[in-house]
C-alpha cells in the first residue's frame, strides 16, 4: 500500500453548525496556546465557518481590538517558530486568522457576578443563532461555580431549536469525595448529555487509532487477552519540569495530574471490550466497565505496588536544571512527587491475572508517551542446543507521541553459519503514511462537542471510577518517607526499575 492510497479515507465534511463559544479564562494560556489555535485549524479545515462566534470571558479590562491583538501576536510568534523549525515559511494564513479574528470579542467579567450571565445572555440573543458552548477553561473552584450561575441565568435550558453544552477541563476532583461533589453539583443543573468532560490526550490520532486498530484487525483481537498476553505497560513521560507551575503542582501532584484522567483513558482504551457500536453511549459505557474493574488494594497493597519520585538537580537537553524543590512556589521541603509508577490489575475475564505497569514523571531523560504489550514467550524447548541463551519477548509497540505509529518486535535468525537469533522491529509512523497538519489535540474534541459527539469526553461515573481506584495510593501515602529521589535527565527512581524487576520483567525502553 502506498502512502497516496492509504489516504483515501472519508474525511470530516460536516461543518459545524452555528454557535456561540464561551471561553472563560480567556486571558489563560489553555485558551491562547491551544483553543484559539485549534479554533483556527479548523477553521482552515472548513469544519468551523462564520456562523462560529468565540466571546473571551475574563476579568481583565480590555478591548475587543486589544485582545484580538494580543491573541494575533501570539499566533504569528508560534508560526514564525514553526516555519523556522521546519524550514519554511510560517504556516499562518492572515486572511484566514483575520476572518476568524473579526468572530472574536471580548466580555469583561467577574465569574461570580450574576452580571455577567446577564451579559452573556445578551451576547446569544445578539449573535444571531441561539446554540451557544460554554469552556471552562478556569481555575477548578470556579467549575460548579459557573455552571450553578449559568443555570440560574436560564442559559443551560435547551430546545428543540437550541442546544447548550458545557465543557469541563480538568482536574475533575482532586480525589473520589470532591469528583463525586462536583458531578452532583453539575448534574443537579443539567443533563449528562450536555457535559463535555474533556481529557485531551483522546485528541490525538493515534489514541483514537487504537480503537480502529484492535477492532478493525481481526488478527489483534484473536491475542488481545490474558490466554497471550504477559502484561500491559502504559507510559507518559515529559522532559520538562513544572516550569510556572510550581503553585498548582505542589497541591496535585504527578498522581493527580495524570493517573485517573490521561492514563486511565489509554488503559480503557486498550482493555475495553468490542462496543455494540462505535456510539458514545456504547463506547464510554465499556470504558467505564473497564475502570470499574481495576482490583481496590489495601493500603499496605497500595504502598507495595506503587512508587513516588521526585526530580533533583541534573542535566536535561546539554543543559543543568534544578530540582523540584528549587524551582519557582515549590516548598523546599516539599513531598509532592513528580514521578509515579503502579502496578494495577483488572479484574475481568479478559484480563484475570495480566498486570498492568503505569509510570509518568517530569523532567525524564526523553519525552514519550507509550503503550508496551508485551507478550507471553515462545517455549524454549527447541533452541535448548543451540547459542540462543534467552528469548526476547514480543511487544506491541503504540506510540502516542512523539513520532505517532505502530510497531511490533519480533524475533529473525541473523545470517550466518550459526542459529542467532536479534530483535526486529516492524511498522509504520504516521508521518510516513498520512499528510499530518499541524494541531494542538484540541481540533477534535472541540469540533465533537459543537456537533453533539460525547464519545472522546468522559461520563460521571467513568470519572469517579477512576478517582475511586487511586484513592487507595492516595490514602497510603502521607509523608516524605515514601518519596525517591531521581536526577533530572534520568528514566526516573531506581525504585521504578525494581517494581517489574521483582516480577521477572523490565520496561521498555522509550529511547
Amino acid at each position: 500500500m502506498t502512502a497516496a492510497q492509504s489516504t483515501n479515507r472519508t474525511p470530516r465534511s460536516q461543518m459545524a453548525p452555528p454557535a456561540t463559544l464561551f471561553l472563560f479564562g480567556a486571558h489563560g494560556d489553555l485558551v491562547k496556546r491551544l483553543l484559539v489555535p485549534s479554533l483556527y485549524n479548523l477553521t482552515r479545515d472548513g469544519l468551523v465557518g462564520d456562523a462560529l462566534h468565540i466571546v473571551g470571558v475574563d476579568h481583565n479590562k480590555v478591548s475587543d481590538e486589544e485582545y484580538r491583538g494580543k491573541l494575533a501576536d501570539f499566533m504569528q510568534e508560534m508560526s514564525a517558530k514553526r516555519g523556522k523549525s521546519e524550514g519554511g515559511e510560517p504556516a499562518l494564513d492572515d486572511k484566514l486568522w483575520d476572518g476568524l479574528a473579526q468572530r472574536i470579542t471580548y466580555l469583561e467579567g467577574d465569574f461570580l457576578d450574576d452580571a455577567t450571565y446577564q451579559a452573556i445572555k445578551q451576547r446569544i440573543e445578539a449573535s444571531g443563532t441561539r446554540n451557544a458552548v460554554f469552556y471552562l477553561a478556569t481555575a477548578p473552584r470556579f467549575f460548579c461555580e459557573v455552571v450553578t450561575r449559568l443555570a440560574h441565568a436560564g442559559l443551560l435550558q435547551e430546545g428543540d431549536d437550541q442546544f447548550r453544552r458545557v465543557i469541563v477541563e480538568k482536574p475533575f476532583g482532586s480525589d473520589l469525595k470532591t469528583a463525586q461533589d462536583l458531578n452532583a453539583g453539575i448534574l443537579a443543573v443539567m443533563d449528562e448529555k450536555q457535559v463535555y468532560r474533556i481529557d485531551h490526550y483522546l485528541g490525538k490520532e493515534t489514541v483514537q487509532n487504537i480503537l480502529v486498530s484492535r477492532f478493525s484487525n481481526g488478527l489483534f483481537e484473536a491475542f488481545w487477552n490474558n490466554h497471550y498476553v504477559d502484561h500491559v505497560q502504559i507510559t507518559a513521560a515529559e522532559t520538562v519540569g513544572v516550569e510556572q507551575r510550581g503553585n498548582f503542582y505542589e497541591r496535585t501532584g504527578a498522581l493527580r495530574d495524570m493517573v485517573p484522567n490521561h492514563l486511565f483513558q489509554l488503559l480503557a482504551m486498550v482493555a475495553m471490550e468490542p462496543p455494540a457500536a462505535f456510539g458514545a453511549d456504547e463506547v464510554r459505557s465499556e470504558k467505564a466497565k473497564v475502570v470499574a474493574a481495576i482490583r481496590p488494594q489495601s493500603p499496605e497493597e497500595a504502598r507495595r505496588n506503587s512508587v513516588r519520585g521526585q526530580y533533583a538537580a541534573g542535566e536535561t537537553g546539554g543543559q543543568r536544571v534544578p530540582g523540584y524543590r528549587e524551582e519557582n512556589r515549590v516548598a523546599p521541603d516539599s513531598c509532592t512527587e513528580t514521578f509515579v509508577a503502579l502496578k494495577l490489575w483488572v479484574d475481568n475475564w479478559r484480563w484475570a491475572g495480566v498486570p498492568f505497569y503505569l509510570r509518568t514523571g517530569k523532567r525524564l531523560g526523553v519525552r514519550s508517551t507509550q503503550i508496551a504489550i508485551c507478550f507471553k514467550p515462545a517455549p524454549m524447548s527447541p533452541f535448548r542446543d543451540t547459542h540462543v541463551h534467552r528469548l526476547r519477548p514480543n511487544y506491541l509497540i503504540i506510540q502516542i507521541q512523539p513520532d505517532e505509529g505502530m510497531w511490533f518486535d519480533f524475533q529473525a535468525k541473523k545470517p550466518g553459519t550459526t542459529l542467532e537469533i536479534d530483535n526486529i522491529q516492524m511498522g509504520f509512523a504516521y508521518s510516513d503514511f498520512f499528510k499530518m497538519q499541524p494541531s494542538t489535540g484540541y481540533e477534535t474534541l472541540l469540533y465533537d462537542c459543537m456537533i453533539g459527539d460525547q464519545t472522546l469526553f468522559q461520563r460521571a461515573d467513568n470519572i469517579e471510577n477512576g478517582w475511586r481506584a487511586v484513592q487507595p495510593f492516595l490514602d497510603a501515602w502521607h509523608d516524605c518517607k515514601d518519596v525517591q529521589m531521581y536526577p533530572a535527565g534520568t528514566d526516573g527512581p531506581e525504585a521504578a526499575d525494581e517494581l517489574l524487576r521483582r516480577d521477572g520483567r523490565a520496561w521498555h525502553s522509550l529511547k
